[in-house]
């Protein structure tokens, strides 16, 4: 086996971090949505990841706590500068406009992400803020890595949500089962 790891196989690779950032965020009852950053060695060294972080706006109760916005904070505090060269940010859901705002302010030159996000996507769904020429910055995008696996995640955590929502009784059963009176046995 060669050395060498494709892009697109490297891309994955990192991808799978995120989407474990993800699964860390459903298990805390957050938006599962996982975000890691990569830095290029410029001298052509290996690749280490320098952030990793995913969704925590309810455990902060802080709406800006998504998993990008985290994660742009701790790369910058790794690499000592706001300016985040040489970094792929890996993400599993479509960056909001937020998220697209911070990325194009923090520099980062290369945004991988899982699932397309229709609803609030700043990226390539409803706005195109990391290519607009207006800004002084621009990325390159590279959409729908693992789409597949990122996708189901967040549909499954929001139908569940909703099942909670109309049967709160049915989806999260009191674990410990009623015991009846002695007077009753």
């Amino acid at each position: 086996m060669s050395k060498e790891i494709s892009v697109a196989e490297s891309d994955r690779e990192f991808m799978r971090l995120a989407l474990r950032e993800a699964e860390a965020a459903a298990a805390e009852d957050e938006v599962p949505i996982g975000a890691v950053i990569v830095h290029d060695n410029p001298s052509g060294g290996v690749r280490r990841v320098i952030a990793s972080a995913h969704n925590q706006r309810q455990q902060l109760r802080d709406p800006t706590a998504h998993a990008e916005m985290i994660a742009i904070t701790q790369a910058a505090g790794v690499l000592g500068d706001w300016r985040l060269e040489n970094c792929t940010l890996y993400v599993t859901l479509e960056p909001c406009a937020m998220c697209a705002g911070a990325i194009v302010l923090a520099r980062i030159p290369r945004v991988v992400y899982g699932a397309a996000d229709p609803k609030a996507g700043a990226v390539a769904s409803l706005y195109r803020l990391l290519d607009d020429s207006r800004l002084n910055h621009r990325a390159e995008v590279v959409a729908e890595v693992l789409a597949e696996p990122s996708g189901v995640m967040l549909s499954r955590f929001f139908v569940d949500k909703r099942r909670e929502k109309r049967e709160p009784d049915l989806v999260s059963p009191d674990p410990s089962p009623v015991q009846p009176p002695d007077d009753q046995i």
